[in-house]
């Protein structure tokens, strides 16, 4: 579709990958294909002006990010509550859980005292009625949001039951993309916290229309942004240029071999926004020698 196309015309390359893609799919693999790509157009743009793109979206509104520690799934609430006093040592001030059990919230609750905020992710398990009674006795611990407790992620109306039937602020997004995916969550009420992925919704310029979207609507944006490559440093420029971002997730993990060449990294629970002109996410030449990527016809897909 844009082979030869002038990659700068940012706009309207989008709008022609979103009418050529609409047959398969507005969110899902399509969309995420279109995100990377779209996230590719502005690495350019900011490499072709000698700019960071932070500088291509309004400016830097300030160099460091506040950022919550996104915790990965443990076995036992033991585990949770040793990962969340590490993650207050290491300076965060906040820490996203992802358990579906009361027990592992209270053990991390009393392990890192009340000054520190805690969110709970549970990733779609629960029907509506399962999310209200477990909601109800997570109420106690103080959580700044309960992500996705409803299965499907689309039941809106049922989102929006839990959430008027429990005193915990609901947070969701995650796996919807485009504007209109967003204003059918906020019109339907069903999140206090909006979490779009800038991998996932449609790139860089849909985050900046969700924004507005959901300010609009007297919401918090907090992007989702599991990540470690371009789709965390996209996710810092944003924030960064944005002055109605208050925070962003971060993986707080070291990977054996970083795909980038210069890892974003969160000090004291604030990350660093990149300098170098485009996303500064260029990859590492010595980790894809070394983990060379090639097709075969038995196992089309995988890495040596």
């Amino acid at each position: 579709m844009l082979v030869g196309q002038d990659p700068t015309r940012i706009e309207h390359l989008v709008s022609v990958m979103q009418r050529g893609l609409m047959i398969w799919g507005r969110r899902g693999l399509a969309m995420f294909a279109l995100s990377g790509v779209e996230l590719a157009l502005w690495d350019i743009l900011g490499k072709a002006r000698g700019v960071p793109v932070h500088a291509l979206l309004g400016g830097l509104g300030r160099p460091r990010i506040p950022a919550y520690a996104s915790l990965p799934r443990y076995a036992t609430p033991s585990e949770v509550g040793r990962a969340a006093t590490l993650m207050v040592e290491r300076g965060y001030r906040a820490i996203k859980l992802h358990q579906t059990d009361v027990d592992s919230v209270a053990v991390a609750r009393d392990d890192v005292g009340d000054g520190v905020d805690l969110m709970l992710d549970t990733n779609c398990p629960w029907s509506v009625e399962e999310a209200i009674r477990i909601g109800r006795a997570l109420e106690r611990y103080d959580l700044r949001w309960l992500e996705e407790p409803v299965w499907p992620p689309e039941d809106y109306a049922g989102l929006a039951r839990v959430r008027a039937a429990i005193a915990i602020p609901i947070a969701a997004g995650e796996n919807d993309a485009t504007m209109f995916g967003f204003k059918a969550l906020m019109d339907a009420g069903a999140a206090d916290i909006v979490q779009p992925s800038v991998t996932k919704v449609g790139g860089i310029g849909e985050m900046q229309r969700i924004a507005a979207l959901a300010t609009a609507a007297g919401l918090t944006l907090v992007p989702h942004a599991f990540y470690f490559g371009p789709g965390l440093a996209a996710t810092a420029h944003v924030a960064a240029a944005s002055s109605v971002i208050p925070s962003m997730e971060f993986p707080p993990f070291e990977l054996e071999a970083p795909l980038m060449s210069e890892p974003l990294r969160c000090v004291e629970g604030h990350v660093g926004v990149p300098e170098r002109p485009g996303l500064g996410a260029d990859p590492d030449p010595a980790v894809l020698e070394r983990y060379p990527y090639r097709r075969d016809a038995a196992r089309p897909f995988y890495l040596t």
